[in-house]
C-alpha cells in the first residue's frame, strides 16, 4: 500500500522553505490574484518562479490555488497567467470553476488540474464527473464520513485528497456569505474576514437594539465557532484507504505552525506505513502533546464518524488556545553572512520573532530530532553589544546554546499562565 502524499501549506516564501525542510512532500501556495486566500503572503510573478525552482530542486512538488468563483472579468487575466503556470512547470492548479476548467484545458493543456474543495464534492459520481472533464485528482469535500470516504475510493480510480488538519469552516466546504454581506469581502474570492468567529446575540423583531445573549456572556456566543480538524489519531482508519494525498491546513498561519504540524504528522505517517500501528500508537502521546504547542482552537475529528454535534462547536469563546509563544527562528548560513561568530564557543544565531529576555526556558524544535530546552543566559546584538531583552522585532541575536541550533530552528517558549 503507496504511502500517502503529505501536502503543506506555503502561504509565504518562508514557510514554503519551511515546509520543505520539515518533510512535507508537496506545497500549495497563491499567487498574488485568482487565489481563494487574498491575505496570505502569497507570491509575486519572480517569486513564483522561484518557488517552483526550490521545489523541485528539492524533489518535492508544488501546487497553485486559481480556485476563485471567477466573474467576467477575471477571464481578461487568466489565460495568460494559466499559461505562465503551464510554462513554469507548476504540478498542478487547484480549481473550483468549470469556467477556469474549460478554459484551462483550451490553453494550457499540458497543465495538471486538481478540483478544489470548494466544488463540494460529496460522492463518487460527481467525482468521476469531474474526472472525465480532465481533472487529474479531487480535494473532497470536508463533510464526510469514513465509510463515505471509502466507498468513494471503491468507485473512483482517480487521484483523491483530503484534509487531515487544520480550521474547519461552518459553511459546507467553505463556501460561505457570511462575510460579503456582513463586510463586503467575498469569501468565495479570497476575502474571508472571519465573521464566524465573531460574537453573536439574540434580537427579537419588536425590540430593535437589544440584544439577548444567547449564553451567559457579555460578548454573546459563538454559534458558528467550530472546533479544529485533527485526524492525526485516526491515521490508522485511513490507511487502507489508500488515498492519494493527506492536506494540511493553513496558508495564514505561523511558521511555527507549520513547521510543528508537519513534523508530527511526516513521523506519524512515516511510524504507521513503515513500523506498524504498534509503533504508532506508542508515539501518538508524544506526537498530541506537540500538536497541543501550536496556536489552535480545540480539536475536533470532524465529519469522519458522522455529523459532528454540540461537541465539536466552541460556543464560548471564539480564542485560540495558545500554551506557547513563538520567540523565533535560527538563522541559516547564508542568513547569517557577515555576522561574526566567535571560535570555539557554541554560539546560534537566531531572528526574534517575540520578546523573549536572559533567565527564560526555550524550547528548541529542529526538522529532525526531539525538542530539546536551554535557558538563555547571555545574548548580543549584531554589534556585539550585550541584550537583556529581545524585544525588537525580527532583530538578529547571537545566543550562547548548550549545543548548535540546526537551521531552520523554532524557538518557542510555555507561558506560564498555561493550563
Amino acid at each position: 500500500m503507496k504511502k500517502p502524499e503529505l501536502l503543506a501549506p506555503a502561504g509565504d516564501w518562508e514557510k514554503l522553505t519551511y515546509a520543505l525542510a520539515y518533510g512535507a512532500d508537496a506545497v500549495y501556495m497563491g499567487g498574488q490574484s485568482f487565489g481563494l486566500r487574498a491575505y496570505a503572503g502569497n507570491f509575486d510573478p519572480d517569486e513564483l518562479a522561484r518557488a517552483v525552482v526550490w521545489t523541485h530542486e528539492c524533489k518535492k512538488k508544488i501546487y497553485i490555488t486559481v480556485n476563485i468563483f471567477a466573474h467576467e472579468a477575471d477571464f481578461k487575466e487568466l489565460p495568460a497567467y494559466l499559461k505562465h503556470l503551464e510554462t513554469l512547470g507548476v504540478d498542478g492548479a487547484i480549481v473550483s470553476d468549470p469556467g477556469i476548467i474549460a478554459l484551462a484545458k483550451e490553453v494550457s493543456p499540458r497543465l495538471p488540474l486538481h478540483l478544489s474543495t470548494q466544488a463540494n464534492n460529496t460522492n463518487s459520481y460527481s467525482v468521476r464527473f469531474w474526472l472525465k472533464q480532465g481533472v487529474e485528482r479531487i480535494v473532497l469535500a470536508r463533510e464526510l464520513s469514513l465509510e463515505e470516504l471509502r466507498e468513494m475510493r471503491t468507485k473512483a480510480e482517480g487521484g483523491l485528497e483530503v484534509f487531515i488538519h487544520g480550521a474547519m469552516c461552518m459553511s459546507y466546504s467553505g463556501r460561505c456569505l457570511l462575510s460579503n454581506y456582513l463586510t463586503g469581502r467575498d469569501a468565495n474570492r479570497g476575502e474571508c474576514t472571519q465573521p464566524c468567529r465573531w460574537g453573536y446575540g439574540l434580537v427579537e423583531e419588536k425590540r430593535p437594539g437589544e440584544v439577548f445573549p444567547i449564553e451567559e456572556d457579555e460578548r454573546g456566543t459563538y454559534i458558528f465557532n467550530s472546533h479544529d480538524l485533527c485526524l492525526l489519531p485516526h491515521l490508522p482508519l485511513l490507511k487502507p484507504l489508500n488515498l492519494d494525498s493527506y492536506k494540511i491546513e493553513g496558508r495564514m498561519k505561523s511558521v511555527h505552525y507549520a513547521a510543528s504540524t508537519i513534523k508530527v504528522y511526516r513521523e506519524a505517517i512515516d511510524t504507521l506505513w513503515e513500523e506498524g500501528e504498534a509503533a504508532f500508537r506508542e508515539k501518538l502521546p508524544r506526537w498530541l502533546e506537540e500538536m497541543d504547542k501550536v496556536s489552535h482552537r480545540d480539536y475536533s475529528d470532524g465529519f469522519l464518524f458522522g455529523k459532528p454535534g454540540a461537541k465539536s462547536h466552541n460556543l464560548e469563546t471564539s480564542h485560540y488556545v495558545r500554551d506557547y509563544d513563538f520567540v523565533g527562528v535560527s538563522l541559516r548560513e547564508e542568513d547569517a553572512q557577515g555576522l561574526s561568530m566567535p571560535s570555539g564557543e557554541v554560539m546560534s544565531w537566531v531572528e526574534q520573532r517575540n520578546n523573549f529576555k536572559r533567565g527564560e526556558v526555550l524550547e528548541v524544535l529542529t526538522p529532525q530530532g526531539d525538542p530539546w530546552s536551554f535557558q538563555v543566559q547571555e545574548m548580543w546584538n549584531t554589534e556585539g553589544e550585550p541584550v537583556e531583552v529581545a524585544r525588537h522585532a525580527q532583530q538578529k541575536l547571537r545566543i550562547r546554546t548548550p549545543k548548535k541550533i540546526l537551521p531552520y530552528g523554532i524557538l518557542r517558549r510555555a507561558k506560564s499562565d498555561k493550563k
